[in-house]
């Protein structure tokens, strides 16, 4: 379970947070520097430099889109324009990409990012570049939605690039790219005319990743933990009925795979923040304000407690809760990870991941008036120190990652291991990376009164 530091303050990991962002400008230019990108977009790390796989490309808005929250932290020109010039460049295939459910990772990244930039009073507002960035945005939203499942109860979800049988809880933060497109006034235009509403879209997954990814320990799930995520729900896609639990990147379908847990952690709260721009009249026809707000909160609070509950006392997780190599470590709940000396791998980019959806749950929270607010808000700023110091935060110059000790695909065995070991170590991955800055930029904004960072900026 986290240790919670209840007198820690965003202040106080100032100068953490200046030290990353030393860091990182010089592991980004290193980066720059030794990426092609006729070889793919740089995924991994092994022995500390940047390997690319090549296989959707799902990394490249990271990439880039951690130049733009380098520029964003420090004013760095050379970071900015190098982000308007990659995402001008390398960015457009990825707009109407229709085999992959990633489109808020990678437009949301780099496209969203410059317009919000622009939208903040941080960069000058060109209206062509502006219309540019927004077509993009339209577009990709639109492309995403119309990755579509229904199902039996009368909803639907954004199926994975397994197929229209698969729901992936990762695409929760996906759903940031139908969200923009909405508030652009985009829609998806289907067969015979058909107007599709983004914003109808995007409940209904919220609503089928809440009801079947996310479990409650009650109801349906008395079996189960509540808080507890399967990665994948399998669908009949002849009737859409929900068929079982799986996993891709997992242990089991009956464990938590902790990076999707991340995913669920932070893609609700965001959403949440939404709401709370949108009028009440454009909830009406989805169920009401009320109704989602209740849905949503529901499986962000579950998530929230079961990793706080389940995870080290320094906040950072093991790869899987179910992870088999954990037998051997009866009070792992209990005693922080030795990332060097474990028999299963720690994944601090899960961490990054929940630690900014354990602080957007608790401030939505604070909002409300309600006094679990401070619980999560505290947990996520103790999450934040640790990944802010040795031995995650890396600051080794010739290492061009930025947090150390996270995983891709253990059942894949994509992972490096340094010789000598059987467990992965050491080396890092481009959404943690990103997110480790996304963390920083969050919170030294919080820490120096400064505008609250969302992914839509100012509407």
């Amino acid at each position: 379970m986290i240790s919670i530091d209840n007198q820690l303050s965003a202040a106080d990991l100032a100068g953490s947070i200046d030290q990353m962002w030393q860091l990182s400008a010089t592991k980004l230019q290193s980066l720059e520097a030794s990426s092609d990108s006729a070889a793919g977009s740089p995924v991994f790390t092994v022995d500390g430099h940047y390997q690319s796989q090549g296989w959707t490309e799902w990394t490249e808005g990271f990439q880039y889109g951690s130049q733009v929250l380098q520029y964003d932290a420090t004013d760095e020109a050379s970071f900015l324009e190098a982000a308007r010039q990659n995402t001008v460049q390398a960015m457009a295939s990825h707009v109407t990409h229709v085999g992959v459910h990633d489109h808020g990772f990678n437009n949301i990244s780099t496209y969203g990012a410059l317009r919000r930039l622009m939208r903040e009073g941080r960069i000058e507002d060109d209206p062509w570049q502006r219309h540019f960035y927004e077509l993009a945005l339209k577009a990709s939203g639109a492309v995403q939605a119309s990755r579509w499942s229904g199902t039996a109860d009368g909803d639907g979800y954004i199926y994975s690039f397994n197929g229209p049988h698969s729901l992936f809880c990762d695409t929760i933060r996906s759903l940031r790219s139908l969200a923009m497109a909405h508030l652009l006034g985009q829609s998806l235009m289907g067969e015979n005319d058909e107007s599709i509403c983004l914003l109808d879209r995007l409940v209904q997954h919220a609503r089928s990743t809440a009801r079947y990814n996310v479990y409650y320990g009650e109801g349906r799930d008395i079996y189960d933990v509540a808080g507890r995520v399967a990665h994948e729900s399998i669908f009949n896609t002849n009737d859409g009925r929900y068929r079982c639990p799986s996993t891709q990147q997992g242990y089991s379908p009956f464990s938590t795979w902790t990076r999707g847990l991340a995913w669920v952690m932070c893609g609700y709260p965001e959403q949440l923040e939404l709401l709370n721009e949108l009028p009440d009249e454009s909830l009406e026809s989805l169920g009401g304000r009320d109704a989602i707000e209740s849905m949503m909160l529901r499986a962000a609070r579950a998530s929230c407690d079961f990793f706080i509950q389940t995870t080290p006392p320094d906040g950072i997780p093991y790869w899987d809760t179910g992870a088999p190599g954990l037998a051997a470590l009866p009070d792992h709940q209990q005693v922080a990870a030795d990332p060097l000396d474990t028999p299963e791998p720690v994944d601090s980019s899960a961490a990054a991941i929940g630690a900014q959806g354990l602080l957007r749950l608790g401030h939505y929270l604070e909002g409300r008036q309600d006094e679990s607010a401070a619980r999560y808000w505290q947990a996520g700023l103790t999450v934040a120190r640790t990944l802010l110091a040795e031995p995650y935060l890396s600051t080794d110059s010739d290492h061009q990652g930025l947090l150390l000790h996270s995983i891709y695909h253990r059942p894949g065995g994509w992972d490096h291991s340094p010789a000598g070991s059987n467990t992965p170590h050491g080396e890092a991955c481009m959404w943690g990376d990103y997110h480790l800055r996304e963390l920083a930029l969050y919170l030294g904004r919080i820490a120096s009164d400064g505008p609250y960072y969302t992914y839509y900026g100012p509407l």
